[in-house]
């Protein structure tokens, strides 16, 4: 299972941010598919523990029915990212209709006074003919991909895997979502630990 993105596909979407160029030591976690009763608490709590930042890739459809940790992802300081209203594969869309499903999830953030120009494909799937017409939005990739959703991976192995994977500058995808929360649980918590003892800091990715 590859953990980090292959070097390829950076070559083949110059214009998608897969990675913050440093060489510092920073790490840029990310987080998709809530706000989820439970599994985003849970990383709000550990984040708050830790003293970092995050990015987090909302649904609309999620901010929309949990409002409360919506606005308490926001009160803690961590950034938020567009993942579409209904968590849209952009390969199987038209074009009008993607770009109407990611403005739905933007009138969401707007019902808080939020605006956010970072955008992120659910699945990793879109189109070129999608990306041109996302003018003044950054799509954001990953540089790592935790695979914290996969059913058919340990939690250690998932948290083996995103710890090699990670270098100065990764962008790291993990999932706040009830499918991912039994590798992620166990995963993020030791990977902050893991990457703390080594001198990183985790920072948000700036949204407009």
């Amino acid at each position: 299972m590859i953990f980090r993105t292959p070097f390829f596909l950076p070559w083949l979407y110059p214009g998608l941010q897969w990675r913050v160029p440093t060489v510092e030591k920073e790490i840029y976690l990310t987080f998709d598919d809530g706000p989820i009763p439970g599994p985003t608490e849970f990383v709000l709590d550990q984040l708050q523990k830790a003293g970092a930042k995050a990015t987090f890739f909302c649904i609309g459809e999620n901010a929309k029915k949990h409002p409360a940790i919506f606005q308490s992802v926001v009160r803690h300081g961590h950034a938020i990212g567009n993942h579409t209203f209904n968590h849209l594969k952009g390969w199987n869309c038209s074009v009008p209709d993607y770009l109407a499903n990611i403005r739905l999830c933007q009138d969401e953030f707007l019902k808080y006074g939020l605006t956010s120009l970072i955008f992120r494909p659910p699945y990793g799937r879109i189109k070129r003919s999608q990306i041109r017409e996302l003018k003044g939005h950054t799509v954001i990739m990953w540089d790592v991909l935790s695979h914290d959703y996969s059913q058919t991976i340990s939690p250690d192995h998932c948290l083996r895997g995103s710890i090699l994977a990670t270098r100065p500058g990764s962008i790291v995808a993990f999932h706040d979502s009830v499918k991912a929360e039994k590798n992620m649980s166990y995963t993020l918590p030791r990977f902050i630990e893991h990457f703390t003892r080594q001198g990183y800091s985790f920072k948000k990715l700036p949204n407009s």
